[in-house]
């Protein structure tokens, strides 16, 4: 599958409605950590279809980052039925990433 852009507009539909596991990078385009971890999240989208994988731009939609109290990016965060269910901070290695989705 290939990776969805959240925005204020369609983030309710694609992240809290959605019918199976969502992994959301909270990114910017400036972060540099953000280039290093971008590539993994690519990867997870592409390798497993039992989970949605959104990209979320902080600076394009500071009130999504505001609302989930994004202090620090990347920042993942995994929500299932519309809760959030685990997140974490910085880049950090695939396998990680994996076992955040339940993968």
């Amino acid at each position: 599958m290939s990776v969805t852009v959240i925005t204020n507009d369609n983030f309710e539909e694609e992240v809290l409605k959605a019918d199976k596991p969502v992994l959301v990078d909270f990114w910017a385009v400036w972060c540099g950590p953000c280039k290093r971890l971008s590539p993994l999240v690519d990867q997870i989208a592409e390798e497993n279809d039992g989970v949605k994988v959104c990209k979320c731009n902080v600076d394009d939609n500071p009130e999504l980052a505001q609302r989930f109290g994004i202090m620090s990016i990347p920042t993942l965060i995994v929500f299932k039925n519309g809760e959030v269910a685990d997140q974490s901070v910085g880049a950090v290695p695939k396998d990680r990433i994996l076992s955040l989705i339940g993968l």
